[in-house]
């Protein structure tokens, strides 16, 4: 998630990639450094708990890693052998080049919301606030941008999983879809998540009630309105 990445930055002076934390990139299940973190509770001062730690077992602490720009997480890459997961192929979750085969180019763009931003959400009919801040990645074909995704949480009954929602260049909703299967609450129509396709960003509709349907809804509301401020300007 973007806001764990800051943190890493504030701490460390750089962005990491989502291998940091997790096995094989955003979303997928925590490596031992990502364990530690949030066994530690996933804030700025967790850095400094597990700053002593050898996380991936290489013979390296984890903040000399962080340091020298190695993975903290993986134990391929050492000090003096940092390999490639700061490149930025890394960068971009595979699940979210995935669904753009044609892109010869990403432009990753953190949306950092002002209160401008959040005053233009509201008029939209979406609540923003700082901890919706979020990347989004924008791919590019023939040096030109070819649409845009933003992977963001669901909450429901205090438990989160994850969408990935894809555009056109238009900013018209070309697709909504998990981020894992498997941690999908069963009861989540596909119908639901069809029903998106072809809607303007700033379009999303809600609906009254407080079922899971309505999580979805403004969960695809509130990312539809990040990205389309952040795109269109406040």
């Amino acid at each position: 998630m973007p806001s764990f990445a800051r943190q890493f930055k504030h701490q460390y002076g750089y962005i990491p990639s989502c291998h940091a934390c997790h096995k094989e990139g955003g979303g997928t299940p925590l490596n031992h450094y990502g364990q530690a973190f949030e066994d530690k509770g996933k804030n700025s001062s967790a850095f400094k708990l597990i700053a002593g730690l050898d996380s991936d077992k290489d013979g390296f602490n984890n903040e000399l890693e962080a340091i020298k720009k190695a993975n903290p997480g993986n134990a391929k890459s050492t000090p003096s052998n940092q390999g490639d997961w700061l490149d930025l192929s890394s960068l971009i979750p595979k699940e979210v080049q995935k669904l753009f085969p044609d892109a010869s180019a990403w432009k990753p763009l953190d949306a950092i919301l002002t209160e401008k931003d959040i005053l233009r959400a509201k008029s939209m009919g979406a609540t923003l606030s700082a901890k919706d801040e979020n990347t989004i990645y924008i791919p590019v074909a023939n040096r030109r941008p070819i649409g845009t995704a933003l992977i963001f949480p669901v909450i429901h009954q205090d438990k989160t999983f994850f969408l990935l929602m894809t555009t056109d260049r238009q900013l018209n909703i070309s697709k909504v879809t998990p981020l894992n299967a498997d941690q999908l609450p069963t009861d989540v129509s596909s119908e639901l998540l069809l029903s998106f396709v072809g809607t303007p960003l700033q379009s999303v509709n809600l609906q009254e009630g407080k079922g899971l349907e309505n999580s979805i809804r403004l969960a695809v509301k509130n990312a539809g309105a990040l990205i389309y401020i952040r795109l269109k300007g406040a």
